[in-house]
């Protein structure tokens, strides 16, 4: 009976994801279209980010019983805030509208590693 509950707390920790991160619980508009949209876009929003992640990333081996995940994922929000919100400036060194950020090697380190694995995937 226990072994039947292993792995479970993934598929919660993925729902309560679903709907923190991707606005999976809204209803935003009145029309039943509007809803489909929203809600059809957030699953693909979640989709993509989670194949990407299992794309550049290795495979961890699974030999235990508890099932636990084959890949260890960051959630949207974490990439929302490690890719997107992040401080930066708009400057116009010799007239050129430039993005001027704080160098983070880590950050770069994943963007190329995501960049390599969109490549590979097309």
């Amino acid at each position: 009976m226990v072994l039947f509950h292993h792995g479970r707390g993934g598929q919660e920790a993925l729902f309560g994801e679903a709907k923190q991160d991707v606005a999976f619980q809204t209803v935003p508009t009145k029309r039943r279209t509007g809803t489909q949209i929203l809600t059809l876009c957030s699953m693909m929003a979640h989709s993509l980010s989670r194949e990407l992640q299992m794309r550049a990333k290795a495979r961890r081996r699974r030999l235990d019983p508890k099932r636990s995940a084959a890949w260890s994922f960051e959630t949207l929000n974490t990439l929302r805030r490690r890719f997107i919100q992040r401080a930066g400036r708009l400057i116009r060194p010799q007239g050129k509208l430039t993005l001027s950020m704080a160098p983070n090697h880590k950050v770069q380190q994943d963007i190329v590693r995501y960049l390599s694995a969109l490549q590979q995937a097309a």
